[in-house]
């Protein structure tokens, strides 16, 4: 783990930071979230009664969209040339709820973690807006980067 942010200049200000001489490697991101609900919640959504429509499509394609936009969200983030994008929903009874998983690549000079970790926040907080109206009590957690690999500072993988 390096000692400096890489976000921070000299007399401590935000700035963004020069990739230019950086290698192009591929790099992939996997992030995780969970969204914990009552058990008739989440039999609704599976049986794709909510009202507002189908829950896991529209997630999907929020988180992906998400992705795509991580750079016009998140200040000092770089705008990437995504080769994939793709956010997996699962059932978790014992939870109760929905498990959301995230995977962004590219083949650029930075990496993408913090793409899969928005896909992996939206598609969550699209899964509430869908089906606040049955469950507000509903509750996002345990959003985090799962593995990542490729770039100058190696792979990653959470627990290992």
């Amino acid at each position: 783990m390096t000692s400096a942010l890489t976000h921070l200049g000299a007399q401590g200000e935000a700035n963004m930071v020069d990739v230019g001489d950086k290698e192009e490697t591929t790099r992939t991101a996997i992030a995780e979230g969970f969204v914990s609900m009552q058990p008739e919640t989440l039999n609704t959504i599976l049986a794709g009664n909510a009202r507002k429509g189908d829950v896991l499509g529209t997630a999907r394609i929020a988180g992906i969209m998400a992705a795509k936009k991580t750079h016009e969200l998140i200040p000092l983030c770089h705008p990437l040339l995504l080769t994939k994008v793709s956010v997996d929903i699962e059932p978790d009874h014992a939870l109760p709820g929905l498990k959301v998983t995230a995977l962004a690549r590219v083949t650029g000079k930075t990496g993408v973690e913090m793409e899969a970790l928005t896909a992996a926040s939206v598609a969550c907080l699209t899964i509430y807006d869908m089906a606040k109206a049955v469950d507000r009590a509903m509750v996002i957690s345990g959003v985090r980067l799962v593995e990542k690999t490729g770039g100058k500072s190696g792979d990653y993988k959470a627990g290992a």
